[in-house]
């Protein structure tokens, strides 16, 4: 890992937007940030622009819960999670930049017979895709993490758990900064504060984006913005099949160091970890609406907590120091839609639903790549827009337990 820069309070440029890019990319979280950083460097394009409406990753790169895994079901999904994970275990020297990456393991815990049935399932499936995983029994699940309530009594008795090892969490706002930062001496622009309102057309084409900021024209435009992917879209004709809903999480107060790895529960429905700075991140579902609202429902919170004191009951006591939601777009197969669209220049990347920040890297390499070749990359060919059409589903709706 490389020292911090010289300059630590700018760690990017705030340039004024030119008239017109080469790559236009809307939505300055991850997956703009990451995108533009490897159009950069892998592919040497670099008349790029990342347009954000507010601060640069202040969407759900900032109200995320941070896991990082790749022990799903699917080959196609598990391909594109792992070649993420194994950029992940090269970024900070790669960025030069700490993120704080913690390979501490992730735990999915099974509480029914059928848990165990699809956990096994799942552990082979990995092991066939080169994926570390095994299932644990309960007294091994209380060696890896002994603080989870192993005891048989319990309304959701846990019977075992699959368990990644290379599985962790890295610092949501670090992994941000360290790809602006790249991009930024690669000679990408930046631009906070320019909400694209609506899309300059020639035809079939699309020529443009018109922003808080004036009409600035593009070779190509690709779509980075989650849960808002499909309003923009709306404005180009082009239904998705997307629905936006939020979704919780929480952090309790700062705590010792008692939590050793990432522990997921898909029956109760709750995720936790702990924090470098020792709070516990705990997330839920997404709220069963579809919304925008950016805090979510009391009942959600409330039946989460519950969930984690039943299996954490070491966190009785802990108060809750903060509530957030983010906005996840969910598409009918709880897999992401990535790649080209019917109209010309015009490229996507969204639908991630709860699974975003851990593929950060990995499609950011792959959508840089399908923009600078102008055709899917082949990790990211299953999830093109005509599967709806041709039936080709990924479908990953409970298959890689809860989908974070």
């Amino acid at each position: 890992m490389s020292d911090l820069p010289e300059h630590p309070d700018r760690l990017w440029r705030t340039p004024e937007p030119k008239r017109s890019y080469d790559v236009v990319i809307v939505g300055a979280g991850g997956h703009g940030l990451a995108t533009a950083y490897y159009l950069a460097r892998n592919h040497g394009i670099t008349d790029v622009a990342v347009l954000e409406r507010g601060w640069l990753a202040g969407g759900n790169m900032a109200r995320n819960t941070t896991i990082i895994r790749s022990n799903y079901l699917l080959d196609a999904s598990a391909g594109i999670y792992e070649h993420a994970l194994k950029l992940w275990e090269g970024l900070e020297d790669d960025l030069g930049y700490p993120i704080l990456f913690s390979q501490r393991g992730v735990l999915n815990l099974a509480h029914t017979l059928q848990d165990v049935r699809e956990g096994m399932r799942r552990v082979n499936a990995n092991r066939l895709n080169g994926i570390d995983a095994e299932f644990l029994q309960p007294h091994e699940i209380h060696e890896v993490c002994p603080i989870v309530n192993t005891d048989p009594g319990l309304r959701y008795p846990v019977l075992g758990a699959t368990y990644q090892p290379r599985a962790g969490i890295a610092k949501h706002d670090y992994v941000a900064w360290g790809f602006a930062r790249a991009a930024d001496d690669l000679g990408v622009d930046l631009i906070e504060h320019c909400e694209v309102t609506g899309f300059e057309r020639d035809g079939d084409r699309v020529t443009g984006v018109r922003t808080s900021r004036g009409t600035i024209g593009a070779g190509t435009v690709a779509l980075a913005a989650a849960g808002h992917t499909s309003v923009l879209a709306d404005q180009l004709g082009l239904p998705l099949p997307l629905q936006s809903h939020p979704l919780q999480a929480l952090v309790s107060e700062l705590l010792e160091p008692v939590h050793p790895t990432v522990v997921m529960s898909n029956a109760v429905h709750v995720y936790v970890s702990q924090a470098h700075k020792g709070e516990l991140v705990l997330g839920a579902g997404i709220d069963a609406y579809n919304g925008y609202g950016q805090r979510g429902a009391f009942h959600v919170i409330e039946q989460q907590l519950a969930a984690a004191v039943e299996l954490f009951p070491i966190f009785a006591r802990a108060h809750v120091l903060r509530t957030w939601a983010g906005i996840v777009d969910v598409s009918p197969d709880a897999s992401p839609i990535i790649g080209p669209t019917p109209i010309d220049g015009l490229y996507l990347n969204c639908g991630w639903g709860t699974g975003g920040f851990k593929a950060t890297p990995g499609i950011g390499w792959c959508y840089a790549d399908t923009i600078a070749h102008g055709r899917p990359h082949p990790l990211v060919a299953p999830f093109g827009l005509d599967r709806f059409v041709t039936g080709a589903l990924v479908d990953e709706h409970g298959a890689a337990a809860v989908a974070h």
